[in-house]
């Protein structure tokens, strides 16, 4: 059963015509946080790959960050702006989604940091080589 407030938050994001709207200043925070995300990681992946003589494919376009990695795969994280939330697809672990909490993205569904996903994966990838994205996410 949901609380008075809840309802009243649920209420303030419906408009006139009945379709759900986001208030402008949740989507300006999140809409920020997810292009600093994107391109942190882009960067960051980008030097791991050269610290790793690994030539790594990267494109950023328009919310959708693709990461090619031979052999294992590509990675792609982008913008769900309805949802306000970060899809990632891992050819290590299958897809995931992230919500912004607290300024760290937080899986729906496991409650694990994106950037502790990536630590894992990222290290099993590149044995040799330091990885620690807490700074990039």
């Amino acid at each position: 059963m949901l609380s008075v407030v809840s309802n009243i938050r649920f209420l303030s994001r419906i408009s006139i015509r009945g379709v759900c709207s986001i208030p402008e200043s949740d989507l300006r925070v999140y809409e920020k946080r997810a292009d600093e995300t994107l391109e942190s990681i882009s960067d960051y992946v980008s030097e791991i790959g050269e610290a790793a003589n690994v030539d790594v494919d990267i494109a950023l376009s328009m919310g959708v960050l693709s990461l090619s990695i031979p052999p294992v795969g590509t990675f792609v994280l982008n913008k769900q702006r309805p949802n306000l939330q970060l899809w990632l697809s891992s050819p290590i672990s299958g897809p995931r989604r992230y919500d912004l909490k607290s300024g760290k993205w937080i899986c729906a569904r496991e409650h694990e940091a994106l950037h502790l996903l990536l630590n894992r994966e990222f290290t099993q990838i590149f044995p040799s080589t330091p990885v620690d994205f807490s700074s990039y996410v």
